[in-house]
């Protein structure tokens, strides 16, 4: 049966590179200031329209909270067989400065075997490959198929998160595919299991009554930046690691490597500039804490005056890794920079929303099935990684499900450069998974569950 399905996605794919070529011309950034809302609609009603054509009886668009639309659909499961939720989403991230981009970001453009575009991985690529294997498998499906497309995950605004909790009775399953990650790198499979989550804050600091002439006061007068950037740099140790007083640094990763070369490959690192902190990569992106200055408000170089500045402010993202608290985090974090702060400087710390970590429990018979589903289809045994990043509604669907299992998947491997100029997609990629996720709904058809 593996050929069958194999045999057919390969004669799919045509149909998938032009489906991909669609969602890609769509524009669907959640954002009105950006684009228009009803480039968003357009990928919704596309995505509703081809989830129908591959068997989902009933699919509908959903109004979230946050004005986005969710693709929500349901095929009920043949008689004693269990259900797998199959989650992507069809907004995209913004493409940013497109002189950066070799190629139009939304006209799908294959190049040295890749597919380039905005969202060609990030999460368009992973709904065609949904497609492909609903197509593969056929109806009647062995399992029952519940899917999920949200419509504003790249903008973080809880629509979804919101609907989840409002109406749990629509994400009931006993396995949920999160698809919206990737293999740590093409053709290795590999499924995330650990999240880390967010604690991010802005810190305010003012020192002075107004702007004062450098030359005249120059010295003892208290500088807000200076000051600013001493305490930022108390937020990591000589040697590059995060430190922050009252937070464990010193957490191992257990899965799959990442190596320093691959990693410098995939970051961009420039030749010769060395990689922050003494531990390895696995520990420092998957186990431990990470701080990151996002932005800071001071003076531009181009136009600045010779003057002490009386206040300055930085937005800081600091990343917890499963097992820690985000609260405590953020509370953590918010001491050591009133703490760290010379010259008694004036310090506000605004606390934004925090996130919490995810782990995944993988010892049930969802993990099996997808393991064994994933080796079979790629010739490789499935590797665990973790990622770095927060996907909160892992957590919601923890919670509102709570017997579901909870895999992370997808297309997404370091090649593809989300969220940068220049995404792509292997399509072997694509291919495969979509092998492996029709694999997968026939071996969890008929796996041992515990009731």
């Amino acid at each position: 049966m593996s050929d069958e399905i194999r045999s057919t996605v390969a004669a799919l794919m045509p149909t998938a590179r032009d489906e991909l070529a669609e969602l890609v011309a769509m524009r669907s950034v959640a954002d009105p200031r950006q684009f228009p809302p009803e480039e968003c609609v357009r990928a919704a009603v596309w995505v509703r329209d081809a989830f129908i054509g591959a068997g989902i009886g009933h699919v509908e668009l959903l109004e979230t909270s946050d004005g986005s639309h969710a693709v929500v659909g349901h095929q009920p499961a043949p008689d004693g067989a269990p259900t797998v939720l199959l989650y992507c989403h069809y907004d995209v991230q913004p493409p940013g400065d497109e002189k950066l981009w070799h190629t139009d970001p939304f006209t799908l453009t294959e190049r040295d075997g890749r597919w380039y575009g905005r969202g060609a991985a990030d999460c368009k690529g992973n709904i065609v490959m949904h497609l492909l294997a609903l197509r593969a498998l056929g109806t009647p499906f062995p399992v029952g198929i519940r899917i999920v497309a949200e419509g504003s995950e790249e903008m973080g605004t809880g629509g979804l998160e919101n609907l989840v909790e409002a109406r749990p009775e629509l994400f009931d399953a006993d396995m949920i595919l999160v698809v919206d990650t990737g293999n740590a790198a093409v053709g290795s499979p590999t499924v995330t299991t650990t999240l880390r989550g967010i604690a991010n804050v802005v810190v305010h600091v003012e020192t002075l009554a107004g702007e004062v002439h450098s030359g005249m006061f120059g010295g003892p007068a208290p500088d807000a930046l200076a000051a600013l950037v001493q305490m930022l740099a108390t937020l990591r140790d000589a040697d590059g690691n995060t430190v922050v007083d009252g937070l464990e640094s010193d957490q191992k990763w257990t899965g799959v490597d990442y190596s320093e070369a691959q990693f410098r490959t995939d970051a961009g690192v420039l030749d010769g500039v060395r990689l922050a902190g003494s531990s390895s990569v696995a520990d420092a992106v998957w186990a431990r804490p990470a701080l990151t200055i996002l932005g800071i408000d001071c003076p531009p170089v181009v136009g600045s005056a010779a003057a002490i500045q009386p206040r300055a402010s930085a937005r800081l993202n600091l990343r917890v890794p499963p097992g820690m608290d985000p609260q405590k985090a953020q509370d953590a974090l918010a001491a050591h920079l009133e703490n760290a702060a010379p010259w008694n400087a004036r310090v506000t710390v605004e606390r934004e929303a925090v996130g919490s970590p995810f782990r995944a429990t993988t010892d049930g018979p969802g993990y099996a099935a997808l393991g064994a589903a994933m080796e079979e289809a790629f010739g490789k045994e499935l590797g665990t990684v973790g990622q770095g990043g927060s996907i909160p509604l892992c957590n919601v669907f923890s919670a509102v499900v709570p017997t579901a299992e909870i895999a992370l998947i997808g297309v997404e491997e370091p090649r593809c450069l989300i969220h940068a100029p220049n995404e792509s997609v292997d399509p072997g990629e694509i291919e495969n998974l979509a092998v492996a996720e029709a694999l997968f709904l026939q071996k969890f058809a008929t796996a041992d569950r515990q009731d």
